[in-house]
């Protein structure tokens, strides 16, 4: 019964932790913290990890854009902290790359790939073969002849070109919910138990909240993920839009805070390889990357109302109080109903 209460909360208690949501957005920028993962990366013994072209790595060009995306990102957001989970060329394990963003309070999680495609196989008749076979058996056994078709068989690269942008599937929102309970301190304020009171992070109450809070992180990619093809298309670049990733990405659905994976252009394209390992190419994905979380900065800004003060806030520690009481409520009122 209870846990029916806690799928109750997540629904009818939204707007009440909203309010204290927006309180600590007002006092606060909406993004203090980015997290920039350029994927992949050199092994120790030499080793490329990514998709491979003609005569490059996704490794090295994901390691370019990202730091082209962390120098534009600095010069418009100078107050914006910038946090590198790959700050160098070699590879960085997946778990230690969302413990880097949930330990360093992350507000957007940002993952540099490249995509790839396999060739599909082409054939070319070559001409006619004589293969002798036989029918029959014993003395009825005769000999017999046949035209066998011979190909040649070849590559054909692959023509895929394009952006994609993903967020975590909602099939893995159990995964973002138990990484934002985990790292509850990672996204509250510092004065986290002079405002919420020291919480259980098991309890009823707050996960409820950790519901809330997971739906707001989804909605939030989801938007950010369509700022960023907006912005890939105002480029000139052939944007194939966003999806749910339904294969599970650790980094998306470990990290407590709003995350996107972008895959900036097909490696196996000669045309999109010789795009992305260009100067300008690599700034142009930079810049349409910072213009979106630009415009996502100034969507949550809104998200949050003005700035000015109201009679929404709610008294210290009132948060735990408030959401216990009101289970406990719903928990009655189910136990009064059940014996009608």
């Amino acid at each position: 019964m209870l846990k029916k209460s806690i799928f109750l909360l997540s629904s009818a208690f939204f707007m009440s932790l909203l309010f204290s949501f927006r309180i600590e957005e007002k006092k606060q920028p909406a993004v203090r913290t980015i997290i920039i993962d350029a994927g992949h990366g050199i092994s120790p013994s030499g080793g490329y990890d990514g998709a491979k072209g003609t005569y490059s790595h996704e490794d090295d060009i994901c390691f370019g854009i990202s730091k082209k995306l962390i120098a534009q990102i600095a010069v418009q957001y100078p107050n914006v902290r910038i946090i590198e989970t790959r700050p160098t060329k070699y590879k960085v394990d997946l778990r230690e790359r969302a413990d880097i963003a949930n330990q360093n309070k992350g507000d957007l999680f940002i993952s540099i790939h490249v995509n790839a495609m396999s060739p599909k196989q082409g054939r070319e008749l070559t001409g006619y073969k004589t293969e002798t076979y036989y029918t029959g058996k014993g003395k009825k056994r005769k000999k017999q002849t046949r035209k066998v078709a011979q190909y040649r068989y070849y590559s054909i690269a692959s023509k895929a070109k394009g952006t994609q942008t993903y967020i975590w599937g909602a099939h893995k929102s159990d995964d973002k919910e138990t990484a934002i309970r985990e790292n509850a301190p990672m996204f509250s304020e510092e004065n986290y138990k002079e405002k919420y009171g020291d919480m259980d992070v098991n309890s009823p109450e707050f996960i409820a909240l950790s519901l809330v809070k997971t739906k707001q992180f989804f909605k939030r990619s989801s938007k950010l993920a369509d700022f960023l093809t907006d912005e890939f298309s105002k480029a000139g670049r052939f944007s194939q839009g966003s999806y749910q990733r339904q294969k599970g990405i650790w980094v998306l659905q470990a990290t407590a805070m709003p995350s996107v994976l972008i895959e900036t252009g097909f490696i196996t394209n000669q045309e999109e390889e010789d795009y992305l390992n260009s100067e300008s190419g690599q700034t142009q994905m930079a810049g349409a990357i910072s213009g979106a979380i630009g415009s996502y900065i100034k969507w949550v800004e809104q998200q949050a109302g003005p700035t000015s003060s109201n009679n929404n806030s709610l008294p210290n520690n009132s948060t735990g109080k408030m959401s216990a009481s009101f289970l406990q409520a719903i928990d009655n009122r189910e136990k009064a109903q059940a014996k009608k």
